[in-house]
């Protein structure tokens, strides 16, 4: 199947770190694969307002965008023949997450974290972003 044939699914993905430079992941329900809080953007709604109601309604917490990284394609993680175009944001949470709505678990990881099952778009964009970010303000 080429590029063209596929569905499309666009979101808007945060990216979330704590003081001691772990990332954010959750796993939706009846899935396998840990990856960013987001979701998928509404008819007519900017992918800066989609990640701030989808990090309330995942995980219950307002939030700050502190910056845009860019647009990125990757596979998807739970529908097969399906590309992701997700807009990527750097956010800071104003309380502890919990879960909630479809989320099943959520969890904070070292960013070399070799055992847990990752979404493409977690292994491929943001985690050697956080890496780099990391290194740049050290």
């Amino acid at each position: 199947m080429n590029k063209a044939d596929k569905k499309v699914i666009t979101v808007a993905a945060g990216i979330v770190l704590n003081e001691r430079h772990q990332l954010l992941l959750v796993r939706k329900k009846n899935t396998a694969c840990f990856m960013q809080v987001g979701g998928k953007i509404e008819p007519n709604e900017l992918p800066e307002r989609t990640i701030l109601r989808e990090i309330e309604e995942e995980i219950g917490c307002t939030a700050k965008v502190q910056q845009y990284l860019g647009r990125f394609e990757t596979k998807t993680a739970n529908e097969p023949d399906h590309l992701l175009v997700s807009y990527v944001y750097h956010v800071t949470l104003d309380q502890l997450p919990e879960v909630h709505a479809e989320i099943a678990e959520l969890k904070w990881i070292d960013l070399d974290d070799a055992e847990t099952s990752l979404a493409p778009l977690t292994k491929e964009v943001v985690i050697p972003w956080c890496k780099k970010h990391l290194t740049s303000m050290a």
